[in-house]
């Protein structure tokens, strides 16, 4: 069970008992958000080091089109992993532990603080 398996149990679970319908909804936008985030940084930081060793790679304007197809990818991706047997699965794993190890806020401001930091680094390219 990877980190973003844990993350989406502990959204899905907090978020259960007050919008039963939409948990699911929820904890899937959470996680790809963050797996969007995290794959935004790491471009940027590429971008950035690249363009320090003078490396001519692709144009802004096609790395652009690349994101957004990654993350469509990705959140099709998580839509397909988190709503079927996989969701099963990581319940019965995480149902054998008694709470969640991550606390909701926290996960909520980890995707505002990459997004945060790529900023940074963005403004540093």
């Amino acid at each position: 069970m990877t980190i973003f398996d844990q993350c989406y149990y502990a959204i899905f679970s907090f978020y259960k008992e007050r919008f039963k319908q939409k948990a699911n909804s929820i904890a899937l936008i959470y996680v790809s958000l963050l797996q969007i985030s995290l794959i935004f940084l790491l471009g940027v930081f590429f971008a950035g080091f690249f363009q320090q060793m003078h490396m001519v790679t692709m144009s802004s304007a096609k790395a652009w089109a690349l994101f957004i197809l990654l993350g469509l990818f990705i959140h099709f991706k998580n839509w397909m992993q988190y709503t079927g047997k996989r969701r099963m699965v990581i319940k019965a794993k995480m149902n054998k532990r008694s709470n969640s190890p991550y606390n909701v806020w926290i996960l909520w401001v980890l995707p505002v603080a990459v997004l945060g930091l790529a900023y940074v680094v963005f403004q540093a390219i």
